[in-house]
């Protein structure tokens, strides 16, 4: 098809859908059926188009091992909880700190062994905080900010082992194609982090605010008052839960059950509500926590290395030569096949570890189905002539020297109103990649503003699923404890918009 302003269509088409109805996938949806309309307008012709859009792009190998990636993950995770790794975990951790700094500091060396996903860490390490708070005096806010601040900015950091690694690749991999740059899309993707500026700037920023600005004292009274309050809090967290965190309100009210346990004393009341964690009949097992995360972390670091290490001249260039995903994948399910047996020996079921591994596996199906959209409308859009009118026309309208900057604010705007990290990757990596590699910017510092900007909207939008969660378990009221998010995330956004500005001119 000849290029013409209609390639630019369907990205127009999805940003503002996505805004009014806060979701990423109905812009995606509608987006891609307009498109395909765009390139078949008969009756069904466009329906057609749009299914076999979606089938062929699934169908790619990257593709398949992404979402059987994504799955496998969830599923090793769901079983964990079940088996009793979380709460072991936070029984373990509660009784270890004695103090306020104590507890913020194993909030961020936490990170160490809870990376792998914020949700994930999030569940894990909020109901431990939570049980230390009256005790030690800490407000839920530091808290939280504590949590999150080193959640979504950290794991978008971390190249192994996380459930975002296989994502991030797979945005950066369809954007290269549509660009028609040959590259590998991990090694990209590793080169690209250090560019993530707001994630490393909010790091900075929240660790001034967790051990230097917070006032203990004084945050710790206005709870207090909050918490007065907490009845209606709880029941607006949970009407949020369902709609922007896509959270069944069953998994909360099972966490709301959740009973003390003796050996707790005085930090029981702090474990009465945890979301998603685990049930009121859940064992305490921490090593059913660390055994596994350790297994796939050692596993993927060493297939990630052996499958490079020929030919590569240094230890580090094995890393960069081998085939992340696949090793990512085989370190997964040889993780799976262990931790089963694992489980096994200490006599649970092997039907309910099954159910359990369907039913986390299951929870990511909403972000499969957003993949499948994204590959099929970076598809369609190319077959638009997207990367061609660009090319003729749109290169010339923004210098190279703005080209991250503006798409870290644009991307940062939009993901504040999606509250969505994922969706403004998917949304803006094809559009930036195609805009740099045309006008003549640095292709990493591209994606590393786009990642950025995402990283934005997951940390200090009150519609992220990580901040919707977090107060739920803390019981704060989401919109207000956004709010006290807002200066430190305009700080960071504000250096990390110079930083990418200083350096569009820096590289070419």
């Amino acid at each position: 098809m000849e290029p013409s302003w209609k390639a630019l269509l369907p990205f127009l088409v999805v940003i503002p859908i996505a805004i009014w109805t806060k979701q990423v996938i109905p812009g995606l949806f509608v987006a891609l059926l307009f498109g395909s309309y765009l390139i078949d307008p008969t009756l069904l012709g466009g329906l057609r188009t749009m299914l076999s859009y979606m089938v062929d792009n699934i169908m790619q190998t990257n593709n398949i091992r992404i979402i059987i990636f994504l799955y496998v993950f969830a599923g090793l995770i769901s079983m964990i909880k079940y088996t009793g790794g979380i709460k072991g975990f936070v029984h373990l951790i509660s009784k270890k700190v004695k103090t306020a700094r104590s507890a913020l500091m194993l909030t961020w060396i936490s990170t160490m062994v809870t990376f792998s996903d914020p949700d994930f860490r999030i569940v894990t390490i909020a109901p431990i905080m939570k049980a230390l708070k009256e005790r030690l005096k800490l407000s839920s806010q530091q808290i939280g900010f504590a949590i999150e601040v080193t959640s979504n900015p950290v794991v978008a950091l971390i190249p192994l082992a996380t459930a975002f690694v296989g994502y991030m690749v797979s945005v950066i991999d369809k954007a290269l194609k549509t660009a028609g740059i040959d590259a590998k899309p991990y090694i990209v993707y590793v080169k690209s982090i250090p560019f993530n500026f707001f994630s490393l700037m909010i790091i900075i920023v929240g660790l001034y605010y967790s051990f230097f600005k917070y006032s203990r004292k004084g945050k710790a009274r206005a709870m207090e008052k909050e918490m007065g309050k907490y009845m209606p809090v709880q029941q607006w967290n949970e009407r949020l839960a369902v709609e922007f965190a896509e959270e069944n309100a069953s998994d909360i009210n099972k966490g709301k059950t959740e009973n003390p346990d003796e050996t707790q004393g005085e930090e029981g009341e702090g474990m009465e509500s945890c979301p998603r964690a685990y049930d009121k009949e859940t064992p305490i097992k921490p090593w059913n926590l660390i055994v596994p995360l350790s297994i796939v972390l050692v596993l993927t670091l060493f297939l990630s290395w052996w499958d490079g290490h020929k030919g590569a001249k240094t230890f580090f260039d094995a890393f960069l030569r081998s085939d992340a995903l696949g090793a990512m994948l085989e370190a997964l399910f040889i993780t799976v096949i262990i931790t089963v047996v694992y489980f096994l020996l200490q006599k649970f079921k092997l039907a309910d570890l099954l159910t359990h591994f369907v039913k986390g596996g299951n929870e990511l199906m909403s972000v499969i189905l957003m993949l499948a959209l994204i590959w099929a409308l970076s598809a369609v859009s190319e077959d638009l002539g997207f990367s061609q009118y660009i090319t003729d026309h749109v290169k010339n309208w923004i210098p190279h020297y703005f080209v991250a900057p503006v798409l870290f604010l644009l991307g940062a705007l939009i993901s504040y109103f999606i509250g969505s990290s994922w969706g403004t990757w998917g949304m803006l990596m094809p559009l930036g990649v195609t805009l740099a590699h045309q006008s003549g910017a640095n292709i990493l510092l591209v994606i590393g503003a786009v990642f950025a900007s995402g990283t934005f909207g997951a940390f200090a939008s009150p519609l992220s699923d990580n901040t919707v969660t977090l107060c739920t378990i803390l019981r704060l009221p989401v919109m207000e404890y956004a709010r006290t998010k807002l200066v430190p995330a305009f700080i960071a956004a504000g250096m990390a918009a110079v930083l990418f500005g200083v350096m569009s001119f820096v590289m070419r």
